[in-house]
């Protein structure tokens, strides 16, 4: 598993690069799954708190338990003032620290694809969840062009330097996330994609946070400054920039959603 895609560690950082893209996306989600109020959830690999922010925003639960393994996400995600009343904890998504059936709605928000063992993940939420309860997930749709900064990632590939790839990368395939939930014996499947925009000042804006991911920031080092300049000359060619110079770019995500079934 490659250190560069699967560790997070600075949550104002992952806030600037991913969080902003996670809260659109999340707010579609939301919609979506229409849950009723007054859960009980658990918002497995939350990071930096972005969508446990959401969550306790828009679905007034009774509880929230967030778990991430990083504790300087955990430890940003703390800070949140929207975020009051979660409870933050250190946890493996493939060993969720709760009994079974504690929680009414398991969540994964961009997250699936990082767990080494997908199914096991999945295997996870529906032991936490009881019977009747709620597992769901997005993913971004990271093999078909879906992720933020895919036309970066495609660029650097041309160049050369390919981006690293997550462990679990072939789950962000919806036909493969509707199999996970399949086999896992989840019921009332539903999926969906979430395409969400996101406008930037300018190039510099999107660049610089882009420019703040393990898996990007490792490979603008071994570039060096000369293909480094190459690649972002090239990328402010041909992104799609407005006349005032603002930059809209376009991500997709894959969502999943299924039930536990009833005892």
């Amino acid at each position: 598993m490659s250190s560069s895609v699967t560790s997070f560690s600075d949550g104002a950082a992952y806030e600037q690069y991913m969080g902003v893209w996670s809260r659109l996306v999340g707010d579609e989600f939301l919609d979506w799954l229409a849950t009723a109020p007054g859960l009980r959830w658990v918002d497995i690999g939350c990071g930096n708190g972005a969508f446990t922010e959401l969550l306790m925003q828009r679905c007034k639960p009774t509880s929230i338990h967030a778990i991430d393994p990083s504790e300087g996400q955990l430890n940003f995600a703390r800070t949140r003032p929207g975020a009051k009343g979660a409870a933050f904890e250190i946890g493996d998504a493939m060993a969720l620290p709760y009994p079974d059936q504690s929680f009414d709605a398991a969540v994964m928000a961009l997250v699936l694809f990082f767990v080494p063992d997908a199914a096991r993940g999945v295997a996870e939420m529906k032991r936490v969840v009881r019977p009747g309860g709620l597992i769901a997930a997005y993913v971004w749709d990271w093999l078909d062009g879906g992720l933020p900064v895919a036309p970066m990632d495609a660029l650097m590939r041309e160049m050369g330097y390919p981006p690293a790839m997550p462990p679990s990368v072939s789950i962000s395939r919806m036909s493969n996330l509707i199999s996970a939930w399949t086999t896992a014996g989840l019921t009332a499947i539903e999926s969906r994609p979430i395409t969400v925009q996101r406008k930037f000042t300018d190039f510099d804006n999107f660049w610089n946070g882009a420019a703040l991911s393990n898996r990007t920031r490792i490979i603008l080092q071994a570039m060096g400054p000369a293909k480094m300049e190459a690649l972002k000359q090239t990328l402010r060619e041909t992104l799609p920039t407005g006349p005032d110079g603002r930059l809209t770019m376009t991500a997709r995500a894959n969502a999943i959603s299924g039930r536990a079934p009833a005892k």
